[in-house]
């Protein structure tokens, strides 16, 4: 089938810095792309303004009007109610208090149906059908971003439990440690979170360490310590993020070491924003860290970096129109 051939379809990935909209064809041969800052200030309604105005923008990039799409699949953080589309608990998004309806207000918007689904679990979905996963019939995603999200596919299929399976952020790596943006202390992700990272950076700052994080933030214009600021601050030696990226590998190695020990998948695949921008940098450390706290040394499973790079969790939301 040529590009472009057959119904088209949209899917959203929305993150805690980013929102990234796509329409592929039956392929899934991406036609039509667009990107944008997700919105630190107006909640909900912010958002999903945002979020309607980047999936216009990458249906016009693809020649279509958003109404003449089959459908849009949505990745969100938070607690999704697939059949009502509302979205509930996404505290690692800005001024987000109680449930909203996403897919409602979406589907408003943009003329078509809107199906939502946890971003974590359709990026892991994705790498599994179209990328790192495929002929694997066990795996383990850890995207490794604004927070630390995990998605499983077990004998095939993907495993929710009673719908809040996976979150290997709230793995408690360090008992009575760091206290985590859920309220827990301990968790890998109060350790390797993006969020949380800034706030670590943040308060050393105020204490007196020097570091370049928070002038580069301001030179490259942006609102917060993305992944592509700790790139620059690791690439101007900078002690203070060298070291908080050092420990959020650290405890990545040791949750995902856990993690597999609990279910021996066949393949580990490491994506999200940090995952994807540090993967090839990072990748072999963290596995390593990883293999030194597993049980069976003799047997690791395979460890890859999501090969759908940036537009995984925006190509796995779009499989979820192919459900509906």
């Amino acid at each position: 089938m040529s590009p472009g051939e057959g119904p088209l379809r949209g899917g959203i990935d929305l993150g805690g810095t980013k929102i990234e909209a796509i329409v592929v064809d039956a392929s899934h041969t991406v036609l039509g792309q667009f990107r944008r800052p997700t919105p630190h200030e107006g909640g909900p309604d912010a958002v999903a303004a945002a979020m309607a105005e980047a999936m216009g923008e990458a249906a016009e990039k693809a020649g279509v009007s958003t109404q003449s799409l089959t459908g849009i699949g949505v990745g969100s953080p938070g607690l999704i109610d697939p059949r009502t589309g509302v979205v509930s608990n996404a505290k690692n998004l800005p001024d987000w208090a109680g449930s909203f309806p996403m897919g409602a207000r979406l589907a408003d918007a943009l003329g078509t149906k809107v199906s939502i689904g946890n971003d974590v679990s359709v990026g892991v979905r994705g790498e599994y059908e179209l990328g790192a996963g495929r002929n694997h019939n066990s795996v383990l995603g850890v995207f490794w971003g604004t927070g630390v999200g995990g998605g499983l596919i077990l004998n095939g299929a993907e495993w929710q439990g009673r719908g809040s399976a996976g979150e290997i952020g709230h793995m408690v790596v360090e008992r009575g440690g760091a206290r985590c943006p859920c309220g827990n202390r301990g968790c890998m992700e109060a350790y390797a979170g993006r969020s949380a990272m800034e706030s670590e950076a943040r308060k050393r700052q105020k204490n007196g360490e020097k570091t370049k994080l928070f002038k580069l933030m301001e030179e490259h214009d942006r609102p917060r310590l993305t992944s592509g600021i700790w790139e620059r601050a690791l690439e101007h030696d900078d002690a203070m993020a060298e070291e908080l990226i050092d420990r959020a590998v650290k405890a990545l190695g040791a949750g995902i070491a856990s993690a597999v020990n609990l279910i021996d998948p066949e393949i580990v695949i490491l994506g999200g924003g940090l995952g994807v921008r540090f993967g090839e940098r990072l990748g072999p450390e963290i596995q390593k860290r990883m293999h030194k706290n597993l049980f069976d040394k003799n047997h690791p499973p395979k460890f890859a970096v999501a090969a759908l790079g940036d537009l995984g969790g925006a190509l796995g939301a779009s499989l979820l129109v192919l459900d509906a």
